[in-house]
């Protein structure tokens, strides 16, 4: 008897982290789509130079459909693809820091990866030094709010997930 409980507390601690894992992707696509979407409403407001699509399109294509709303849907949909990855680096490394400032100084990170490592990838993309201050600012924002997002959210669901396991096991050692 004690054989069959001992394998269901691990069977369900298995599952537990396997559902940790996919609501963790989840949310970082979500983040992605959020985010990126509202970087595309700073564009059009004039609080940056640099659009979604200026990363994901136009440093590649030059056809007519990526300057439209076609192509900026698009960049926020690869932006949601490409964030799970930045979920699962975090998920990976950082989870079990519940404290909502390393998701920030993660976000800002990922600003610093994204606009001075990957800047010569980004051909659409002028280099932070020629970049207007209010573009720097808001687009370290974003990021920093994107890190916040996914990070807090996958920290906290990770500790929810682990004091949950926590009570099951307190009620199962209990019975």
């Amino acid at each position: 008897m004690a054989i069959t409980k001992a394998n269901k507390l691990e069977q369900n601690k298995h599952e537990g982290a396997m559902s940790l894992l996919s609501r963790s992707l989840l949310t970082g696509f979500i983040g992605g789509i959020l985010w990126s979407a509202f970087g595309v409403l700073f564009y059009y407001f004039n609080f940056t130079e640099t659009a979604p699509r200026s990363f994901f399109l136009r440093s590649w294509l030059t056809d007519e459909w990526t300057s439209t709303w076609l192509g900026d849907v698009v960049s926020v949909l690869m932006a949601g693809v490409t964030s799970v990855l930045a979920a699962f680096i975090y998920y990976s490394l950082l989870k079990k820091i519940n404290v909502l400032w390393i998701g920030v100084l993660y976000g800002v990170i990922l600003w610093g990866i994204v606009f001075y490592v990957l800047n010569p990838v980004f051909t659409n993309i002028p280099p932070v030094t020629d970049m207007d201050r209010h573009s720097i600012i808001s687009t370290i924002c974003l990021y920093s709010l994107y890190g916040a997002f996914v990070g807090y959210s996958i920290s906290y669901d990770y500790h929810d997930t682990v004091l949950k396991q926590v009570q099951e096991k307190q009620q199962s050692s209990s019975r």
